[in-house]
């Protein structure tokens, strides 16, 4: 078979943004089809890298485009290789940054490494969780730490001589800051090619990465050749579209689906997502054929996306029950809810006004913004608007087993 009919499997090129190096060249370390085809007939597998630095606790949608793919390579019989960037996320990443990142301490960021491993699956089988962490060489788990904390100087030196001021000022988000003034501190220009330096020390054949990520992932095909290693490719997936149909998925803009929501919050988020973006999130977020599969009617594909997702990360009782309920507190049922993460109402004194329940039992960080979502039509209780931040409820048990629902966003069955 000549190179040029030699593709990538469907499975691989869905949703991929860019690939590098592309082509057809005849030489396996240049073509990725030749690559995965060369493992068809030998069963050697790919060592495919994917670096997180645990900066924060959550993992939303977003990110999840990334582990998904990640699971597919596993599912192929490849070796995803995770990395937790525990030693450079104690820089940051200054992608998409206006201003030099806070740094973190060793202490935090292995506590929000541990959460990211519970979210992705870890102790989990494979049929509930996002990555395998079971099936026998599919994952290595790394921490950069292993190689990075023990760089000399002269090693460090190294590294930084592989790279100009003039190449790190071209990335994006430097150029931006120098053009603005904004300082930009020395330790930053260590963060691209310490990631690229984890490519060297895991032998990656592939990296992952947002499209934002193009130049960290060069980077570590620049230290590659350097260190006369075999150079990876890259494969860079879209940056997913928030809630608000405008700017990325970010917990810092509040427009995110997280991992860890309840199944009622998740689909009810989802199905309302704007028309405009439901085809990219069935691309990313499914393995629906988006061609043939699904209902013209935008909102019965809209309900279909929300259905499809959250059944990935709940399975498809969970998200059908969430989709049955979230129809009931539309339409203002006051049917028994099916699937909702409970909340206590042991702390609340009876009587108690609305909005002290509110604030007591964590849905408003305080009483004032207890009222003002009330006043504003944030708030119902089994499907019904509260108005009145003053509304007395005179005993916990007429709330027991009822839904209060907060924005679009968070839904709580009232329990004891």
């Amino acid at each position: 078979m000549s190179v040029k009919n030699i593709a990538l499997p469907a499975w691989l090129e869905r949703g991929v943004a860019d690939l590098f190096p592309a082509g057809t060249s005849e030489e396996l370390e240049k073509n990725l089809a030749l690559r995965i085809a060369d493992f068809s007939k030998k069963g050697k597998p790919l060592r495919v890298k994917l670096g997180i630095d645990p900066t924060g606790s959550e993992i939303h949608l977003g990110h999840s485009i990334l582990f998904r793919k990640l699971r597919a390579f596993q599912d192929a019989g490849h070796t995803a290789v995770l990395i937790i960037g525990d030693f450079t996320a104690r820089i940051g990443d200054p992608t998409g940054k206006s201003k030099t990142r806070v740094q973190l301490s060793t202490k935090e960021v292995e506590k929000n490494a541990m959460t990211y491993l519970d979210q992705l699956g870890a102790g989990k089988s494979p049929e509930n969780a996002l990555l395998d962490f079971d099936t026998p060489g599919r994952l290595e788990v790394r921490r950069n730490s292993e190689w990075l904390s023990d760089l000399d100087l002269l090693k460090v030196i190294d590294l930084l001589s592989t790279a100009t001021v003039g190449q790190m000022l071209a990335k994006e988000d430097f150029g931006k800051r120098t053009n603005s003034g904004i300082p930009i501190s020395l330790h930053e220009f260590l963060y691209p090619l310490l990631q690229g330096y984890d490519s060297v020390a895991v032998n990656a054949d592939i990296e992952l990465g947002g499209t934002d990520q193009k130049f960290n992932v060069a980077m570590g095909r620049d230290l590659q050749r350097h260190f006369n290693r075999k150079q990876q490719f890259g494969l860079l997936l879209p940056i997913l579209v928030g809630l608000d149909g405008v700017q990325k998925m970010s917990k810092s803009v509040g427009n995110t689906v997280g991992l860890n929501e309840d199944a009622l919050s998740m689909y009810s988020k989802l199905e309302k997502v704007p028309d405009s973006l439901v085809d990219s999130y069935l691309t990313l977020l499914t393995d629906l054929n988006i061609d043939n599969s699904l209902p013209s009617n935008p909102r019965a594909k809209q309900k279909a996306m929300a259905l499809a997702v959250t059944a990935n990360f709940h399975g498809l009782a969970a998200a059908e029950a969430a989709q049955v309920d979230a129809a009931r507190l539309l339409f203002g049922s006051s049917d028994e809810m099916a699937d909702v993460r409970e909340i206590s109402i042991s702390p609340v004194n009876f009587p108690a006004k609305a909005f002290y329940l509110l604030s007591v039992i964590g849905l408003c960080s305080s009483s004032s913004e207890a009222r003002r979502q009330i006043q504003g039509g944030a708030v119902r209780l089994n499907g019904s608007k509260l108005t009145d931040p003053n509304h007395v409820f005179f005993d916990g048990d007429m709330l027991v087993g009822k839904v209060i629902q907060l924005g679009k966003k968070t839904f709580r069955r009232l329990t004891n």
